[in-house]
Protein backbone atom coordinates (compact mmCIF):
# COMPACT_ATOMS: atom_id res chain seq x y z
CA UNK A 1 0.00 0.00 0.00
CA UNK A 2 1.24 3.76 -1.24
CA UNK A 3 2.71 5.91 1.83
CA UNK A 4 4.05 9.65 1.39
CA UNK A 5 7.34 10.14 2.77
CA UNK A 6 7.63 14.61 3.48
CA UNK A 7 10.78 16.43 4.94
CA UNK A 8 8.99 19.38 6.28
CA UNK A 9 10.68 22.66 7.11
CA UNK A 10 10.81 24.24 3.64
CA UNK A 11 8.25 27.13 2.46
CA UNK A 12 6.33 26.45 -0.09
CA UNK A 13 7.21 28.93 -3.77
CA UNK A 14 6.22 28.81 -7.16
CA UNK A 15 3.20 28.08 -9.56
CA UNK A 16 0.85 25.64 -10.06
CA UNK A 17 -2.34 24.86 -12.33
CA UNK A 18 -5.42 24.04 -10.55
CA UNK A 19 -7.21 20.57 -11.53
CA UNK A 20 -11.02 20.42 -12.45
CA UNK A 21 -13.11 19.88 -9.68
CA UNK A 22 -13.69 16.65 -8.29
CA UNK A 23 -16.93 17.50 -6.75
CA UNK A 24 -18.10 18.79 -10.04
CA UNK A 25 -17.00 15.90 -12.18
CA UNK A 26 -18.70 13.34 -10.19
CA UNK A 27 -22.68 14.67 -10.77
CA UNK A 28 -22.02 15.67 -14.60
CA UNK A 29 -20.71 12.35 -15.27
CA UNK A 30 -23.70 10.69 -13.96
CA UNK A 31 -26.09 13.29 -15.76
CA UNK A 32 -24.52 11.71 -18.97
CA UNK A 33 -27.19 9.19 -18.67
CA UNK A 34 -29.55 11.57 -19.41
CA UNK A 35 -28.55 12.21 -22.91
CA UNK A 36 -29.75 10.77 -26.02
CA UNK A 37 -26.26 11.64 -27.63
CA UNK A 38 -22.54 11.82 -27.25
CA UNK A 39 -21.50 14.22 -24.32
CA UNK A 40 -17.80 15.36 -23.83
CA UNK A 41 -16.47 16.17 -20.01
CA UNK A 42 -13.61 18.45 -20.47
CA UNK A 43 -10.94 19.30 -17.39
CA UNK A 44 -12.15 16.46 -15.54
CA UNK A 45 -8.81 15.37 -12.87
CA UNK A 46 -7.26 12.14 -12.56
CA UNK A 47 -8.33 10.84 -9.68
CA UNK A 48 -9.73 7.82 -8.07
CA UNK A 49 -13.20 8.60 -7.52
CA UNK A 50 -13.60 9.87 -10.76
CA UNK A 51 -12.09 6.46 -12.39
CA UNK A 52 -14.94 4.74 -9.58
CA UNK A 53 -17.32 6.73 -11.71
CA UNK A 54 -16.43 6.07 -15.14
CA UNK A 55 -16.41 2.26 -13.99
CA UNK A 56 -19.69 2.72 -13.00
CA UNK A 57 -20.90 4.31 -16.16
CA UNK A 58 -19.54 1.33 -18.08
CA UNK A 59 -21.22 -1.47 -15.96
CA UNK A 60 -24.36 -0.06 -16.95
CA UNK A 61 -23.28 -0.49 -20.23
CA UNK A 62 -22.44 3.41 -21.38
CA UNK A 63 -19.23 3.74 -23.91
CA UNK A 64 -16.69 6.14 -22.35
CA UNK A 65 -13.66 7.18 -24.26
CA UNK A 66 -11.09 8.80 -22.40
CA UNK A 67 -8.58 10.71 -24.47
CA UNK A 68 -4.75 11.59 -22.55
CA UNK A 69 -5.89 14.82 -21.84
CA UNK A 70 -8.34 13.32 -19.50
CA UNK A 71 -11.41 14.55 -21.56
CA UNK A 72 -14.27 11.95 -20.99
CA UNK A 73 -17.05 11.08 -23.61
CA UNK A 74 -20.10 9.13 -22.67
CA UNK A 75 -22.47 7.60 -24.68
CA UNK A 76 -25.48 6.41 -22.79
CA UNK A 77 -28.30 5.24 -25.32
CA UNK A 78 -26.47 1.77 -25.31
CA UNK A 79 -27.35 0.36 -21.43
CA UNK A 80 -27.59 -2.85 -20.69
CA UNK A 81 -28.84 -2.58 -17.10
CA UNK A 82 -29.93 -0.44 -14.42
CA UNK A 83 -28.26 -2.22 -11.23
CA UNK A 84 -25.73 -0.03 -9.36
CA UNK A 85 -24.09 -2.62 -7.91
CA UNK A 86 -22.63 -2.39 -4.00
CA UNK A 87 -18.80 -3.33 -4.77
CA UNK A 88 -18.93 0.11 -6.43
CA UNK A 89 -21.02 2.52 -4.95
CA UNK A 90 -19.70 1.38 -1.40
CA UNK A 91 -16.20 3.29 -2.32
CA UNK A 92 -17.59 6.47 -3.26
CA UNK A 93 -20.99 8.40 -1.89
CA UNK A 94 -21.26 10.27 -5.39
CA UNK A 95 -21.78 7.01 -7.28
CA UNK A 96 -25.60 7.21 -5.83
CA UNK A 97 -26.17 10.14 -7.88
CA UNK A 98 -26.95 7.90 -10.87
CA UNK A 99 -30.48 7.10 -9.22
CA UNK A 100 -32.36 10.08 -10.63
CA UNK A 101 -31.05 10.21 -14.14
CA UNK A 102 -31.73 6.42 -14.42
CA UNK A 103 -34.78 6.86 -12.83
CA UNK A 104 -36.08 9.83 -15.04
CA UNK A 105 -34.85 8.21 -18.98
CA UNK A 106 -35.27 4.60 -17.81
CA UNK A 107 -38.37 4.59 -15.62
CA UNK A 108 -36.48 2.59 -13.13
CA UNK A 109 -33.14 2.10 -11.42
CA UNK A 110 -31.50 -0.28 -8.35
CA UNK A 111 -29.16 1.23 -6.68
CA UNK A 112 -26.70 0.32 -3.65
CA UNK A 113 -27.03 2.38 -0.58
CA UNK A 114 -23.84 4.85 -0.75
CA UNK A 115 -20.40 4.96 1.10
CA UNK A 116 -17.63 7.17 1.12
CA UNK A 117 -15.71 8.85 3.69
CA UNK A 118 -16.43 7.94 7.14
CA UNK A 119 -16.92 11.18 7.97
CA UNK A 120 -20.84 11.21 9.57
CA UNK A 121 -24.34 10.57 9.04
CA UNK A 122 -25.23 11.43 5.40
CA UNK A 123 -28.60 9.26 4.84
CA UNK A 124 -30.15 9.72 1.30
CA UNK A 125 -33.90 10.36 2.80
CA UNK A 126 -34.19 13.65 0.96
CA UNK A 127 -33.52 12.35 -1.80
CA UNK A 128 -36.05 9.40 -1.57
CA UNK A 129 -38.46 12.26 -0.52
CA UNK A 130 -37.96 13.93 -3.55
CA UNK A 131 -38.23 11.05 -6.27
CA UNK A 132 -41.28 9.85 -4.58
CA UNK A 133 -43.11 13.56 -5.15
CA UNK A 134 -41.95 13.50 -8.71
CA UNK A 135 -44.23 10.26 -9.23
CA UNK A 136 -41.56 7.54 -8.25
CA UNK A 137 -41.97 4.41 -6.17
CA UNK A 138 -39.24 3.87 -4.17
CA UNK A 139 -38.20 0.92 -1.46
CA UNK A 140 -34.81 0.09 0.32
CA UNK A 141 -34.28 -3.63 0.30
CA UNK A 142 -31.44 -5.49 0.76
CA UNK A 143 -29.30 -2.72 0.79
CA UNK A 144 -30.27 -1.32 -2.29
CA UNK A 145 -32.81 1.72 -3.33
CA UNK A 146 -35.26 0.23 -5.82
CA UNK A 147 -36.81 2.90 -7.90
CA UNK A 148 -39.94 2.43 -10.39
CA UNK A 149 -41.46 5.64 -12.50
CA UNK A 150 -42.92 3.41 -15.59
CA UNK A 151 -44.98 6.44 -16.45
CA UNK A 152 -42.08 8.83 -15.87
CA UNK A 153 -41.83 11.31 -13.38
CA UNK A 154 -43.93 14.34 -13.69
CA UNK A 155 -43.07 17.81 -12.23
CA UNK A 156 -43.77 18.61 -8.52
CA UNK A 157 -43.01 21.79 -5.96
CA UNK A 158 -40.99 19.53 -3.13
CA UNK A 159 -38.82 21.24 -0.24
CA UNK A 160 -35.95 19.70 1.25
CA UNK A 161 -36.10 19.63 5.25
CA UNK A 162 -32.14 20.35 4.98
CA UNK A 163 -29.82 21.54 2.74
CA UNK A 164 -28.17 18.77 1.21
CA UNK A 165 -25.51 19.24 -2.29
CA UNK A 166 -26.08 15.22 -3.27
CA UNK A 167 -30.54 15.82 -2.87
CA UNK A 168 -29.72 18.95 -4.68
CA UNK A 169 -28.08 17.06 -7.54
CA UNK A 170 -29.70 13.93 -7.66
CA UNK A 171 -33.40 15.89 -7.75
CA UNK A 172 -32.19 18.63 -10.02
CA UNK A 173 -31.49 15.90 -12.64
CA UNK A 174 -34.23 13.81 -12.53
CA UNK A 175 -36.29 16.94 -12.98
CA UNK A 176 -34.64 17.62 -16.50
CA UNK A 177 -36.85 14.50 -18.22
CA UNK A 178 -40.05 15.01 -15.67
CA UNK A 179 -43.42 15.93 -17.25
CA UNK A 180 -44.22 20.13 -16.18
CA UNK A 181 -42.28 22.11 -14.39
CA UNK A 182 -40.45 21.05 -10.98
CA UNK A 183 -39.15 23.48 -8.25
CA UNK A 184 -37.00 22.49 -5.42
CA UNK A 185 -36.66 24.73 -2.19
CA UNK A 186 -33.92 24.82 0.00
CA UNK A 187 -31.49 23.80 -2.79
CA UNK A 188 -27.44 23.84 -1.84
CA UNK A 189 -26.04 26.92 -3.46
CA UNK A 190 -22.45 25.42 -3.92
CA UNK A 191 -20.68 26.77 -7.12
CA UNK A 192 -20.86 22.66 -8.23
CA UNK A 193 -24.39 23.43 -8.21
CA UNK A 194 -23.89 26.28 -10.81
CA UNK A 195 -21.98 24.39 -12.68
CA UNK A 196 -23.85 21.07 -12.78
CA UNK A 197 -26.94 23.50 -13.60
CA UNK A 198 -24.92 24.75 -16.63
CA UNK A 199 -24.07 20.98 -17.88
CA UNK A 200 -27.16 20.13 -18.11
CA UNK A 201 -28.37 23.46 -19.77
CA UNK A 202 -25.56 22.77 -22.73
CA UNK A 203 -27.58 19.04 -23.18
CA UNK A 204 -31.18 20.93 -23.66
CA UNK A 205 -32.92 21.22 -19.96
CA UNK A 206 -34.16 24.15 -18.71
CA UNK A 207 -32.58 24.55 -15.69
CA UNK A 208 -32.99 28.05 -13.44
CA UNK A 209 -31.69 29.69 -10.36
CA UNK A 210 -29.08 27.04 -10.03
CA UNK A 211 -26.84 28.60 -7.04
CA UNK A 212 -29.73 30.03 -5.34
CA UNK A 213 -32.01 28.56 -2.76
CA UNK A 214 -35.14 28.01 -5.21
CA UNK A 215 -34.23 26.11 -8.48
CA UNK A 216 -36.77 25.94 -10.88
CA UNK A 217 -36.79 23.15 -14.06
CA UNK A 218 -38.89 23.19 -17.06
CA UNK A 219 -38.89 19.21 -17.98
CA UNK A 220 -38.13 18.45 -21.42
CA UNK A 221 -39.11 15.16 -23.59
CA UNK A 222 -35.34 14.49 -24.48
CA UNK A 223 -31.89 15.92 -24.20
CA UNK A 224 -29.25 15.57 -26.77
CA UNK A 225 -25.23 15.62 -26.74
CA UNK A 226 -23.24 18.51 -25.56
CA UNK A 227 -19.56 19.93 -24.60
CA UNK A 228 -18.69 21.01 -21.11
CA UNK A 229 -15.51 21.84 -19.54
CA UNK A 230 -15.59 21.53 -15.66
CA UNK A 231 -14.84 24.34 -13.30
CA UNK A 232 -11.41 24.58 -11.15
CA UNK A 233 -11.48 22.21 -7.65
CA UNK A 234 -11.85 25.04 -5.05
CA UNK A 235 -10.63 22.57 -2.58
CA UNK A 236 -7.61 21.81 -4.12
CA UNK A 237 -7.05 25.47 -4.38
CA UNK A 238 -7.80 26.35 -1.24
CA UNK A 239 -5.49 23.25 0.27
CA UNK A 240 -2.65 24.93 -1.52
CA UNK A 241 -3.07 28.16 -0.39
CA UNK A 242 -3.48 27.04 3.29
CA UNK A 243 -0.06 24.89 2.55
CA UNK A 244 1.94 27.82 1.91
CA UNK A 245 0.15 30.18 3.87
CA UNK A 246 1.37 27.70 6.74
CA UNK A 247 5.42 26.88 5.47
CA UNK A 248 5.58 30.37 5.36
CA UNK A 249 5.99 30.45 1.59
CA UNK A 250 4.22 32.40 -1.46
CA UNK A 251 2.66 30.74 -4.45
CA UNK A 252 -0.11 31.54 -7.65
CA UNK A 253 -2.44 29.57 -8.35
CA UNK A 254 -3.24 29.45 -12.12
CA UNK A 255 -6.98 28.07 -13.41
CA UNK A 256 -7.95 29.11 -9.76
CA UNK A 257 -11.57 30.26 -10.10
CA UNK A 258 -11.12 32.96 -7.28
CA UNK A 259 -14.72 34.11 -7.64
CA UNK A 260 -16.03 30.69 -5.51
CA UNK A 261 -13.15 31.24 -3.03
CA UNK A 262 -14.45 33.97 -0.88
CA UNK A 263 -14.37 32.79 2.52
CA UNK A 264 -11.44 30.72 2.60
CA UNK A 265 -9.28 34.03 0.74
CA UNK A 266 -11.12 36.67 4.05
CA UNK A 267 -9.29 33.89 6.22
CA UNK A 268 -6.27 33.72 4.57
CA UNK A 269 -6.37 37.52 4.78
CA UNK A 270 -6.40 37.31 8.16
CA UNK A 271 -3.91 35.10 9.28
CA UNK A 272 -1.05 37.92 7.85
CA UNK A 273 -1.23 36.32 4.02
CA UNK A 274 -0.89 39.01 1.43
CA UNK A 275 -3.53 38.27 -1.51
CA UNK A 276 -3.82 39.31 -4.81
CA UNK A 277 -6.58 37.50 -7.60
CA UNK A 278 -7.20 37.93 -11.03
CA UNK A 279 -9.83 36.27 -13.78
CA UNK A 280 -8.83 33.06 -13.18
CA UNK A 281 -5.62 33.27 -10.87
CA UNK A 282 -4.79 34.32 -7.31
CA UNK A 283 -1.27 34.75 -5.78
CA UNK A 284 -0.39 34.42 -1.99
CA UNK A 285 2.80 35.65 0.00
CA UNK A 286 3.32 35.37 3.69
CA UNK A 287 6.37 37.07 3.18
CA UNK A 288 8.32 34.14 5.36
CA UNK A 289 6.25 35.37 8.31
CA UNK A 290 4.15 33.09 10.85
CA UNK A 291 0.74 33.05 10.19
CA UNK A 292 -1.70 34.23 12.81
CA UNK A 293 -4.14 31.70 14.39
CA UNK A 294 -8.05 32.64 13.01
CA UNK A 295 -11.04 31.10 14.03
CA UNK A 296 -13.06 28.80 11.79
CA UNK A 297 -16.87 27.83 11.76
CA UNK A 298 -18.29 25.62 9.16
CA UNK A 299 -21.35 26.25 6.98
CA UNK A 300 -22.93 25.50 4.03
CA UNK A 301 -22.10 28.11 1.16
CA UNK A 302 -21.01 30.83 0.93
CA UNK A 303 -19.97 30.24 4.29
CA UNK A 304 -16.48 28.42 5.51
CA UNK A 305 -16.35 24.81 3.73
CA UNK A 306 -16.12 21.97 5.80
CA UNK A 307 -13.89 20.32 3.37
CA UNK A 308 -11.59 23.03 4.35
CA UNK A 309 -11.82 22.83 8.24
CA UNK A 310 -8.67 19.68 8.02
CA UNK A 311 -6.28 21.73 6.31
CA UNK A 312 -6.99 25.18 8.15
CA UNK A 313 -6.50 23.16 11.26
CA UNK A 314 -3.31 22.10 10.50
CA UNK A 315 -2.04 25.47 9.51
CA UNK A 316 -3.53 26.66 13.37
CA UNK A 317 -1.57 24.24 15.11
CA UNK A 318 1.85 26.05 13.89
CA UNK A 319 -0.31 29.58 13.71
CA UNK A 320 0.64 32.19 16.68
CA UNK A 321 -2.13 32.49 19.43
CA UNK A 322 -5.03 30.28 20.15
CA UNK A 323 -8.24 29.41 17.98
CA UNK A 324 -11.20 27.55 18.05
CA UNK A 325 -12.68 25.21 14.83
CA UNK A 326 -16.48 24.77 14.87
CA UNK A 327 -17.69 22.08 12.93
CA UNK A 328 -21.21 22.54 12.19
CA UNK A 329 -21.99 19.78 8.90
CA UNK A 330 -20.50 16.64 9.74
CA UNK A 331 -20.38 15.45 13.15
CA UNK A 332 -17.28 12.84 12.94
CA UNK A 333 -15.14 15.30 10.97
CA UNK A 334 -12.13 15.33 13.61
CA UNK A 335 -10.68 12.33 13.22
CA UNK A 336 -7.32 14.27 12.29
CA UNK A 337 -6.84 16.13 15.56
CA UNK A 338 -5.01 12.76 16.95
CA UNK A 339 -2.70 12.34 14.30
CA UNK A 340 -1.69 16.27 14.51
CA UNK A 341 -1.29 15.87 17.82
CA UNK A 342 1.38 12.74 17.17
CA UNK A 343 3.33 15.91 15.57
CA UNK A 344 3.23 18.06 18.38
CA UNK A 345 0.41 19.85 17.88
CA UNK A 346 -1.30 21.13 20.97
CA UNK A 347 -5.71 20.54 20.15
CA UNK A 348 -8.07 19.93 22.89
CA UNK A 349 -11.50 18.59 21.81
CA UNK A 350 -14.73 19.77 23.45
CA UNK A 351 -17.30 17.17 22.28
CA UNK A 352 -17.41 16.54 18.64
CA UNK A 353 -18.50 20.30 17.41
CA UNK A 354 -15.39 21.88 18.84
CA UNK A 355 -11.73 21.89 18.56
CA UNK A 356 -9.65 24.60 20.62
CA UNK A 357 -6.15 25.23 19.17
CA UNK A 358 -2.88 26.57 20.72
CA UNK A 359 -0.27 27.25 18.13
CA UNK A 360 3.07 26.17 18.36
CA UNK A 361 5.87 27.35 17.12
CA UNK A 362 7.68 23.78 15.73
CA UNK A 363 6.22 20.57 14.75
CA UNK A 364 8.27 17.09 14.95
CA UNK A 365 8.02 14.12 12.08
CA UNK A 366 6.40 11.33 13.59
CA UNK A 367 4.62 8.26 11.62
CA UNK A 368 0.60 9.03 11.04
CA UNK A 369 -2.34 7.91 9.42
CA UNK A 370 -5.16 9.02 7.13
CA UNK A 371 -8.75 8.50 8.10
CA UNK A 372 -10.14 10.39 5.47
CA UNK A 373 -10.14 12.35 2.52
CA UNK A 374 -9.61 16.03 3.74
CA UNK A 375 -8.26 14.83 7.19
CA UNK A 376 -5.41 13.47 4.70
CA UNK A 377 -4.45 16.80 2.90
CA UNK A 378 -4.11 18.50 6.73
CA UNK A 379 -1.62 15.89 7.39
CA UNK A 380 0.34 16.75 4.33
CA UNK A 381 0.31 20.23 5.49
CA UNK A 382 1.20 19.22 9.08
CA UNK A 383 4.07 17.06 7.36
CA UNK A 384 5.03 19.98 5.37
CA UNK A 385 5.62 22.51 8.67
CA UNK A 386 7.26 19.41 10.45
CA UNK A 387 11.34 18.93 11.49
CA UNK A 388 12.20 15.73 10.18
CA UNK A 389 10.53 12.97 7.78
CA UNK A 390 6.99 12.24 8.62
CA UNK A 391 5.49 8.88 6.42
CA UNK A 392 1.60 9.27 5.97
CA UNK A 393 -0.11 5.47 5.74
CA UNK A 394 -3.46 4.89 3.61
CA UNK A 395 -3.14 7.48 1.37
CA UNK A 396 -5.36 6.22 -0.86
CA UNK A 397 -7.86 8.19 0.53
CA UNK A 398 -5.59 11.24 -0.83
CA UNK A 399 -5.96 9.87 -4.37
CA UNK A 400 -9.38 9.93 -3.92
CA UNK A 401 -9.63 13.63 -3.92
CA UNK A 402 -6.26 15.03 -4.79
CA UNK A 403 -4.42 14.64 -8.44
CA UNK A 404 -0.78 13.81 -8.12
CA UNK A 405 0.00 15.85 -4.90
CA UNK A 406 3.48 14.25 -4.60
CA UNK A 407 4.13 15.57 -8.16
CA UNK A 408 2.24 19.21 -7.65
CA UNK A 409 4.16 19.39 -4.44
CA UNK A 410 7.54 19.23 -5.44
CA UNK A 411 6.82 21.83 -8.24
CA UNK A 412 6.96 23.98 -5.19
CA UNK A 413 9.66 22.97 -3.63
CA UNK A 414 8.24 20.36 -1.49
CA UNK A 415 10.20 17.46 -0.53
CA UNK A 416 7.54 14.45 -1.00
CA UNK A 417 8.00 11.23 -2.21
CA UNK A 418 5.62 8.31 -2.77
CA UNK A 419 6.85 5.11 -1.60
CA UNK A 420 5.30 1.76 -1.06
Amino acid sequence: MDKLQITGGTPLHGKLKVSGAKNSTLPILAGTLLSDGPVSVGNAPHLHDVTTMIELLATLGADVVIDEKMNVEVTSNTLKQLRAPYELVKTMRASFLVLGPLVAKYGAAEVSLPGGCAIGSRPVDQHLKGLEALGAEVQVEDGYVKAQAPRGLSGADIYMDLVTVGGTENLMMAACLAKGTTRLFNCACEPEIVDLGNFLNTLCAKVSGHGTATIQIEGVDSMHGGQHEVMPDRVEAGTYLIAAAATGGSIELRNAGPENLGSVLEKLQQTGAVLETGDDWVSLDMQGKRPLAVDIETSPYPGFPTDMQAQFMALNIIAEGTSTIRENIFENRFMHVQEMNRLGANIELHGNSLAVVTGVKGLTAAPVMATDLRASSSLVIAALCAEGTTTIERIYHIDRGYETIEEKLKQLGGCVQRIR
